[in-house]
């Protein structure tokens, strides 16, 4: 009947006047039409479609032509092609008055909905021009318009659609239900109730109504009720239904406090999209800690990052409680730091105040100075019950924190009065602090604090002696020693009065009162427990032994020395060199000799050797035994050709041949003495020796001749040359630098190659130096290495190496410092030029030569505790530099354990990394609070070690305290921002892990 309706239709339509031919096309065209209408309608779509467009391409009728594209397009809707909507809009656009225009807009989003491609149903519902729709097809028309609007989020455009069918007996329902949801959606809990109770049930599409309403009552505080309806859910819900309704139910047990009930709903939630929240993590932390699960609690609480309101305050709070009740108080301190922070609930806030203070006094702070902490409680809570005992913690955190600066500070901030005795004891340990970093006078300066303020005896007692003690390094003897004195005279004890003999007896020794020096050296040796400390007592004897030798008291001397000998010191060679000599003050040169000798066969490495040849080939030669004298002078000149004795035992040698008549011998000697040193005195004296016997052999003219060869003498102007340099010199015999300074300039003008010349420079070089003209004396110094060894030029070594190693010229100092290294006759010059040689070579990145002379110098067991620390400091960051990590860790580890100031910084914060590296890290954590704790002014350190802490946190799951340990890296120490750029980098990936488990954390980079 339809195609015969339709067939009428298209036949009225038609021109009236068409041949026989046309009427025959158009009928085919009419066949063909109703052929694809039929498979239309059997959902033949892909057929249908094929004839609708031979049909539109073919027939000239515009309505024909209008009908064939809308099935056209409506097929390819079906057919989800690609261009299914274009060719829709191309119909709507060709044909606007077509009656299937609205069909079309309809029709279309019907198919659509009905497939559930609500974003496109959508599209086209907006396109639909209600009006011309029937009352069913508008109820249909509203719900779904509705129902897609829901699917988009777009809530409140979608509630006047679904009111609209509110009470249409076919959506109703269904439009309650998503009313109630868009109700739930919005937080409108009641309304969300009362609509789903008035829904009934969950439309087909949609079955979580019992979810919702289980949601909504625990929403509402409903609890029994939210559980009930919970529970019913879970048998027939999907895996992340299953989830939800766990939470649900484990979060209502939980707010019922329930907590042993709810914690294994609350381990089966799931989170959103595999992630929980701060909120959830709470909530299971909190379970498990009221289970006494602390180490769960523990790993639960750590998950929360970022939170910043009550119940991360809380959680902070409890997570702190649990690291106490696993009896890991230092733990504790960041998570009660946090809480301490938030003022949500105040007396959380108070108790973990307290506690975070009172962590921080027992186990140190690496946020903050501890006074400062505690003082912050103090005057945040001045009525608290806990006052008396933070102010016992206050007093004693000044001294436990190590970090004086910090305490002065606070002290002197108006805090002194009342605390007058502990302020002092603050100073005296800050004095101390800088004492042993080699600041003297700022020492003295805050150990004058302590005199001032100190109230106890015992601390101006021990401020006295340690400010003795500064001047003494400061090389003020006079103030040295009137401060031990002052301290001689307090009659309370003190640890210090076990030195104080000793030091006190080195600072008259200084001032040359040497009566005195003996007599206080003598009372520290009669001192009990002394020969507890062998190495100071061995000293004090061979200091007896010098005093008395330079007062020529010889025989108190020797016994002295034979003290020193008998305990077999480091400077047995010294005092056994010293008592040799002394028995030839007393007229007893062969047992000189013989002692003498006894050196030589028993002291074969001794730096002495060559002072005990020199001073045996003299004793020889006065005592007549003129060959052995010889001999010993040649055995001297063989095995020691760089000292600076050889020249003038080479001219002791040729004397004695002048005088024994040996003229040919004697003047081969001397011609090699100013061979080989020439400018030098011995040269000077050689060459008038010569001339002696060229005057004696009545060979003038060779004199003559062989003098004009040498640059350093001028025959005819002799004399005044003697003349000018001798008063030169009278400046600086008198101790004017000043007039020194231009005298030798004047006579080096007069006399550039005079016989004096190599003293004059080094005169004039010690007198620039003394005024601070250090640059100015560097060529005069520069004119004494340059030349032969004499006896200027291991001072001028050594002071020309200063200048270098001052100015930081590395490069220049090496060679200086090696060649004093291997002329010095004095053993501290060549611990000097070691020392100064592993460090120019370390400053020059030459670290294999660096490590070289850093174990030469531990190879010498008369070095001090410092320098020795510097050596072990130079092998371990040389051994750094070049990846050596097991030397370096060895090399720290050495350091470490004698180290004080910033070496021991230094030394600790490997230990924590090397630690970290072994994944050993409670043990690093520890060392890093001790770093903290015990080194707090040292800040690159410091920073470095807390970053090595936040990975070890970090490592164990401790992402509270990592977190909050790598942000206060990053927000208090921009002045390393390299030290900044690893904590941020470490914080940026806590975060980025974070957040996958976690939906309240930000990813670095969002």
């Amino acid at each position: 009947m339809k195609k015969i309706v339709l067939t009428l239709l298209l036949a009225a339509t038609s021109f009236i006047e068409v041949n026989a031919q046309q009427s025959k096309i158009f009928t085919d065209d009419l066949r063909t039409y109703n052929q694809a209408i039929d498979l239309y309608q059997e959902q033949q779509y892909i057929a249908a479609q094929r004839l609708f467009e031979k049909v539109k391409n073919q027939v000239e009728d515009d309505a024909i032509q209008g009908n064939a594209a809308y099935y056209i397009a409506n097929c390819a809707v079906r057919l989800n092609q690609r261009n299914a909507d274009a060719l829709m809009e191309s119909f709507v656009e060709e044909y606007p008055t077509s009656t299937k225009r609205n069909t079309a807009f309809i029709d279309v989003a019907d198919f659509y909905f009905d497939n559930g491609k609500y974003n496109q149903a959508a599209k086209w519902y907006e396109k639909v021009d209600e009006s011309t729709l029937s009352r069913k097809q508008k109820s249909r028309y509203y719900f779904n318009t509705g129902y897609t609007l829901v699917q988009s989020k777009k809530y409140e455009e979608a509630k006047p659609y679904l009111n609209r069918v509110s009470d249409d007996p076919e959506y109703g329902s269904q439009a309650k239900y998503y009313l109630g949801y868009i109700a739930y959606e919005g937080d409108d809990y009641q309304e969300a109730s009362d609509l789903f109770d008035e829904a009934g049930e969950s439309p087909d599409e949609d079955e979580k109504l019992s979810y919702y309403q289980a949601d909504l009552n625990y929403k509402l505080g409903n609890f029994d009720k939210a559980i009930t309806l919970a529970n019913e859910q879970l048998s027939r819900s999907t895996p992340q239904e299953q989830s939800e309704l766990n939470r649900i139910i484990g979060q209502s047990l939980f707010n019922q406090g329930k907590y042993d009930q709810a914690l294994p709903y609350l381990q089966e939630y799931k989170g959103v999209r595999g992630r929980l929240n701060n909120n959830d993590y709470y909530q299971l932390g909190y379970a498990y800690y009221k289970q006494g699960d602390f180490e769960k609690a523990v790993e639960t609480f750590n998950k929360i990052v970022d939170g910043e309101n009550k119940t991360a305050q809380n959680a902070y709070y409890h997570l702190a409680q649990s690291y106490i009740k696993l009896n890991k108080s230092e733990d504790a301190l960041t998570a009660f730091k946090k809480a301490s922070e938030m003022d949500f609930d105040a007396q959380i806030q108070q108790d973990a105040s307290y506690n975070y203070a009172k962590i921080s006094y027992e186990y140190g702070n690496p946020y903050d100075s501890v006074p400062a902490v505690i003082l912050a409680y103090l005057e945040k809570y001045p009525n608290t019950d806990k006052n008396a005992e933070m102010n016992e913690f206050l007093i004693d955190s000044y001294f436990s924190s190590k970090n004086y600066t910090e305490a002065l500070r606070l002290m002197e901030d108006g805090r002194i009065a009342g605390n007058e005795d502990v302020y002092g004891k603050v100073a005296l340990y800050e004095g101390l602090s800088q004492f042993k970093s080699g600041d003297y006078k700022k020492s003295i300066e805050n150990l004058n604090k302590t005199i001032q303020y100190a109230q106890s005896a015992d601390l101006k007692k021990k401020a006295t002696f340690w400010k003795a003690e500064s001047y003494y390094e400061l090389n003020d003897f006079p103030a040295a020693l009137t401060a031990f004195n002052a301290v001689k005279k307090m009659n309370n004890s003190i640890e210090e009065d076990d030195l104080l003999n000793y030091d006190l007896a080195y600072t008259q020794f200084k001032l040359k009162n040497y009566t005195n020096a003996i007599n206080t050296f003598t009372a520290y040796t009669k001192q009990s427990g002394i020969n507890n400390e062998p190495a100071r007592l061995n000293d004090a004897y061979l200091r007896i032994g010098d005093a008395n030798f330079v007062s020529k008291q010889y025989w108190p001397a020797m016994e002295a020395y034979n003290k020193s000998i008998s305990m077999n010191g480091f400077n047995a060679d010294y005092a056994a060199f010293q008592k040799a000599i002394s028995y030839g003050f007393v007229g007893k040169n062969d047992r000189k000799i013989e002692d003498l000798n006894g050196f030589l066969n028993k002291f074969n490495k001794s730096a002495y050797r060559d002072d005990v040849l020199y001073e045996l080939g003299n004793t020889y030669i006065n005592t007549n035994n003129v060959d052995k004298g010889i001999q010993t002078y040649d055995r001297l000149i063989n095995e020691f050709p760089q000292s600076s004795y050889t020249s003038q035992a080479m001219m002791r040698k040729g004397l004695q041949l002048y005088n024994d008549s040996k003229l040919d011998d004697a003047l081969v000697v001397f011609k090699d003495v100013v061979a080989r040193y020439p400018g030098t005195p011995q040269a000077n004296e050689a060459v008038s020796s010569a001339r002696l016997i060229y005057v004696d052999q009545n060979r003038t003219n060779d004199y003559a001749a062989w003098v004009r060869t040498l640059d350093f003498v001028d025959v005819s102007d002799s004399e005044l040359d003697d003349t000018a340099y001798e008063s030169a010199e009278q400046p600086y015999l008198q101790n004017d630098m000043s007039g020194t300074t231009r005298s030798m300039r004047k006579y080096l003008a007069e006399y550039p190659n005079g016989k004096h010349t190599l003293q004059a420079h080094f005169y004039l070089a010690q007198a620039l130096f003394s005024q601070d003209k250090k640059q100015e004396s560097i060529a005069s110094y520069e004119y004494v290495i340059n030349k032969e060894r004499s006896e200027f030029t291991e001072q001028a070594l050594a002071r020309l190496s200063e200048i270098y190693l001052g100015d930081k010229a590395y490069a220049k100092a090496i060679p200086v410092l090696t060649q004093l290294e291997q002329l010095a006759d004095f053993p501290q010059n060549v611990i000097y030029a070691q020392s100064n040689l592993m460090k120019a070579y370390y400053e020059q990145e030459n670290y294999n030569q660096s490590v070289s002379y850093a174990n030469k110098v531990l190879s010498d067991l008369t070095i001090s505790d410092n320098v020795r620390s510097d050596a072990n400091v130079i092998i371990a960051r040389s051994s750094w530099k070049t990846g050596n990590e097991a030397a370096a860790k060895t090399a720290y580890e050495a350091v470490r354990l004698n180290a004080s100031g910033t070496l021991a910084a230094e030394a600790t914060y490997f230990k924590a990394y090397f630690e970290h590296k072994a994944s050993n890290y409670d043990a690093a954590i520890a060392t890093v609070q001790s770093l903290t704790k015990n080194y707090a002014g040292y800040k690159l350190w410091t920073s470095k070690g807390l970053v090595i802490m936040g990975k070890c946190y970090n490592a164990q799951g401790q992402t509270l305290n990592a977190t909050t340990i790598l942000e206060y890296v990053v927000g208090n120490f921009a002045q390393y921002p390299e030290v900044v750029a690893s904590a941020q980098a470490e914080l940026d990936a806590i975060k980025t892990n974070a957040a996958k488990t976690n939906s309240s954390v930000v990813p670095a980079g969002n």
